[in-house]
């Protein structure tokens, strides 16, 4: 059953009478397959009309949708030999970042993500994919793990930002994400990153400072949120809107000022409609950056990621 979001609320009135009209045609009552087929055309349509023209908010509201494919469904869908790695060797282990050896493909790769949850309680227990400061200090221990065996790095971007708290604060939290974004430059390996959902704040740029960063159709890349933003310029988060189309959120916008290289297709409806098709394209994109780097060695690459962030803005 899929979730509908409040724009959709004329494709949601469709499919509620298509289904009604399959319950009675499943009595045997009436023969109405014709007028099924006819209203399933015209919600396709509406739903390819609509996904076709998102405002950069509609699009933001998309890549938080809570059917969206998150990290353990990309690990499962994509990677194979999955090890896990757990814990930072100083405090604890985060679980709102996750990592390990994997396989994508023939190639041996190290795999690193927020991850959201799934339901209530997964969501509790991943924070929500709000990193702590253990959690980004995980991701260096594994990013350097990768840069020692010279194995190339994953990473798949979707929080919405660093756990904001007062005790991730209190171990650090802007000193282990600028470490992490430090590692990231400095790999000797091959490092794609993808913003798979949200990438917000430095929470993202902290596992996103990447030779190729790639980005879902309607995904959105920021900052700071579209509320936050404007609770800080208009004094109220009901001008979210308003936000999200100045701040230029989306992989469209991104892609044209050079912030990221590569959009990712989702299916018609977003990710969340067909997982498999979503998590099969990125899978996809990923594997041919990661070819076009592997001719590359360690300086180059260095050079690569540091040419490519030093020049945005310019």
């Amino acid at each position: 059953m899929v979730t509908f979001l409040d724009f959709e609320k004329p494709i949601a009135a469709l499919d509620v009478r298509i289904a009604e009209l399959r319950d009675t045609a499943q009595s045997g009552e009436l023969n109405i397959d014709a007028e099924i087929g006819k209203l399933q055309q015209r919600a396709d349509k509406m739903l390819a009309d609509t996904y076709a023209k998102l405002t950069p908010w509609q699009k933001t509201q998309v890549a938080r949708h809570p059917d969206r494919p998150h990290f353990r469904h990309y690990v499962a869908g994509l990677f194979s030999e999955f090890i896990p790695l757990a814990g930072d060797r100083a405090f604890g282990d985060d679980q709102a970042i996750l990592g390990g050896f994997a396989r994508l493909g023939k190639r041996r790769v190290m795999v690193i993500g927020h991850e959201k949850g799934d339901d209530t309680a997964s969501r509790l227990r991943h924070n929500f994919g709000m990193g702590k400061p253990e959690g980004y200090r995980k991701a260096i221990r594994l990013m350097q793990l990768a840069d020692r065996f010279g194995l190339p790095v994953v990473t798949l971007v979707d929080t919405s930002g660093a756990f904001p708290g007062v005790q991730a604060e209190e171990r650090g939290q802007a000193e282990a994400i600028a470490r992490s974004t430090e590692q990231c430059l400095a790999l000797g390996v091959p490092m794609v990153a993808a913003v798979v959902g949200e990438g917000g704040s430095g929470g993202a740029i902290a596992l996103a400072a990447a030779n190729r960063v790639l980005m879902f159709e309607h995904a959105v890349y920021s900052v700071i949120s579209p509320e936050g933003c404007a609770s800080i310029l208009w004094r109220t988060a009901e001008k979210a809107s308003e936000a999200a189309t100045a701040m230029q959120v989306t992989a469209q916008d991104l892609k044209a000022l050079s912030v990221i290289d590569r959009i990712v297709p989702e299916p018609v409806g977003g990710a969340h409609r067909d997982p498999a098709q979503a998590i099969a394209s990125l899978g996809k994109a990923i594997t041919e950056e990661l070819d076009s780097l592997a001719k590359l060695d360690a300086v180059k690459l260095r050079k690569d990621r540091a040419d490519k962030f030093l020049a945005m803005g310019q």
